[in-house]
């Protein structure tokens, strides 16, 4: 069976019990547990990026890895669990900066106090592909644990 199929059969089940709300609850946290230390490994894999930065402006790097978390959603459009490194809305007017840093094009942006100048700058190469290399199958495991676990919850229950 596949994974995706699988984790809409337990939120269906979920949904049919009387505490659903709580068991659901339960299966996302122990998902996002499941998926922490794939997040502690991108940001580490971020601060180790190489910086040049001056001190009058927000640390970039930082900044990156605070945005980096496990996320979880069941049920919708789009269920499963991932580990995602989201926008960084106010830090430099760099709203993509996870993105950009982790391209081997990297990114253009003006020389500071002269717009007219611009400067080309590449970040770590793939710092945050780098970081699940090779992990992918210990991280999907223990996701699936975490919903084989709940499964046999509900199944306990109904005897």
């Amino acid at each position: 069976m596949e994974t995706h199929d699988g984790l809409d059969a337990l939120v269906r089940a979920i949904r049919a019990e009387e505490d659903g709300k709580d068991l659901r609850k339960d299966l996302a946290k122990n998902m996002r547990e499941a998926l922490k230390p794939g997040a502690a490994q991108a940001k580490s894999s971020i601060m180790a990026m190489v910086s040049t930065g001056r001190r009058s402006q927000p640390a970039l790097r930082s900044s990156i890895a605070r945005k980096i978390r496990p996320e979880v959603k069941l049920g919708g459009r789009w269920s499963g669990a991932r580990v995602k490194a989201f926008k960084t809305k106010n830090v430099r007017g760099f709203p993509n900066a996870p993105k950009r840093t982790n391209r081997a094009s990297g990114w253009r942006h003006p020389v500071y106090g002269n717009r007219d100048n611009w400067a080309h700058q590449r970040g770590k190469l793939e710092w945050f592909d780098r970081a699940f290399r090779g992990r992918e199958g210990i991280y999907k495991q223990a996701v699936e644990q975490a919903m084989n676990d709940m499964a046999r919850r509900i199944a306990s229950r109904a005897g």
